[in-house]
């Protein structure tokens, strides 16, 4: 059954990349060739999986996160071709790299001439960010026929958050209800941004980046590029509703317009986003701009494609003051919402953490009081709050071995620590040597497959991908 699911996804993959084919072929460009060639081993290969597994077999929990982990590699490996045959990458290092880091959406690039590119090139790397936002299983669940069972334990192994939400009673249903609003947002930011000066393909490439938190842009210098007031807030506008859940566009769309004040998450998310705004934008006036509207211009779009983990940039921050830059990378860890495209820890594991940090302490004060941990009302389970624990601790310790391994590596302390920050937190651009106006074209061979690797981690939040390395996971019974 992996192997029929893997080979379907495959197939699935090597079908899309006919439309950056056109694309190219629309602009008479030279990618052609290596876009049909890629497409004919996808669709090969899952032609040959699928007839490995015709006989199909049983959706487990362990199948599903084998579906969930291979599926995401697989569709990597593969979205790494047109690249890799086009000769824009030399080695399938860095090929995948970059695929990697469009499916994971991450956006952390290692071009350093984006405009000398072709469009069928571009295009792919952020359709490849679009087509990871939402999540390549929940698209899966939505065209396909109904999985059964399998089709709820795949949607949990990929949708971010320690308890995925349904949004109608069969999870088929919720994944098409969750794509719709995708799309709608998608097609919305597209029209905005082209009525605000960009092209219909820089409308379309940047939309995919930001509904997607991802960051690709088809220029080298990103969205600052643009040099655009309209164009800057229509993406703040949008990187913020992205970092939303996407269950609140839901009920919104529902006419329960009172959700969003009613959701503790939401209202941290954004009270974290106006203060870190405003203390930015202060030491921003303090230190670099002379007036106000130019540091809270710069502040309030660094500060959202942060926090959103979206990664993209307008000036270079890393040559902001110190304070600045550490209100930044703490963003890094935070990250959007639950159920969003956001990457990162979330918002709402913040939340529980804190308050059951809160309830800890109160304990010493009131060792016999009898005290739980709630969110919006609701009492926290034990399993939730085990499974935020866990979370945060793996996190860190992955953020900590990924730091040494770097640093192993030359890199210097800031630029080894917020490398693996901005990858496990799927955001793309960090400090010093990876900071926004360079790449990671000089981080070692080892460095990108290790950098590769929290690109995972981080967008299948992390437990998906760690199950496979336990020994329980490959017994029979």
């Amino acid at each position: 059954m992996v192997f029929r699911l893997v080979g379907t996804l495959s197939l699935l993959l090597g079908l899309l990349m006919l439309i950056p084919a056109l694309i190219s072929a629309s602009y008479g460009e030279s990618d052609v060739p290596a876009f049909l060639l890629s497409m004919c081993i996808s669709v090969c290969i899952g032609l040959v999986l699928r007839y490995l597994a015709r006989d199909g077999g049983h959706v487990g929990p362990k199948e599903c996160f084998a579906v969930v982990t291979f599926g995401w590699v697989t569709a990597a490996a593969l979205g790494a071709l047109p690249s890799l045959f086009h000769g824009t990458f030399a080695t399938f290092t860095d090929a995948f790299f970059e695929a990697m880091s469009g499916l994971t959406t991450t956006g952390a690039s290692v071009l350093t001439n984006i405009e000398a590119q072709p469009h069928g090139i571009l295009f792919w790397r952020s359709f490849l960010h679009w087509l990871g936002g939402m999540g390549i299983i929940v698209l899966f669940i939505a065209v396909l026929p109904s999985l059964g069972i399998g089709a709820t334990k795949l949607f949990r192994a990929e949708v971010p958050g320690p308890t995925p939400e349904r949004l109608e009673p069969r999870i088929r249903d919720t994944a098409k209800k969750l794509w719709a609003i995708y799309v709608g947002i998608s097609l919305l930011q597209t029209v905005l941004l082209h009525i605000g000066g960009m092209t219909l393909f820089d409308a379309l490439t940047h939309t995919f980046g930001t509904v997607a938190t991802g960051g690709f842009s088809t220029r080298t210098a990103s969205v600052g590029a643009y040099n655009s007031v309209f164009i800057e807030i229509v993406m703040i506008v949008f990187m913020f509703i992205a970092g939303c859940n996407f269950a609140l566009h839901f009920r919104m769309l529902q006419g329960k317009r009172d959700c969003l004040f009613k959701d503790a998450e939401f209202k941290t998310y954004l009270l974290l986003i106006a203060a870190a705004t405003l203390v930015v934008t202060l030491n921003l006036r303090a230190h670099v701009f002379p007036e106000m509207s130019s540091a809270l211009r710069g502040a309030a779009f660094q500060v959202t494609s942060i926090m959103t983990t979206t990664g993209f940039a307008t000036a270079d921050f890393d040559a902001w003051p110190s304070l600045s830059k550490t209100i930044l990378l703490v963003l890094m860890f935070v990250g959007g919402c639950t159920g969003s495209t956001g990457g990162a820890i979330k918002v709402s594991r913040i939340m529980i953490a804190f308050k059951h940090g809160y309830r800890e302490a109160l304990s010493f004060i009131h060792p016999r009081a009898v005290t739980v941990t709630k969110v919006n009302g609701s009492v926290v389970s034990p399993n939730v709050l085990n499974s935020v624990l866990g979370f945060l601790f793996l996190y860190s310790l992955i953020f900590v071995i990924g730091t040494l391994f770097m640093s192993s590596l030359g890199l210097d302390i800031i630029s080894a620590g917020s490398s693996v920050a901005a990858t496990l937190g799927n955001i793309g651009p960090g400090l010093g040597l990876v900071g926004p106006t360079l790449s990671y074209a000089t981080i070692p061979i080892s460095g990108k497959w290790v950098l590769s690797l929290c690109m995972l981690l981080g967008r299948l939040e992390i437990f998906s991908v760690l199950v496979l390395f336990l020994p329980e996971f490959w017994r029979r019974h």
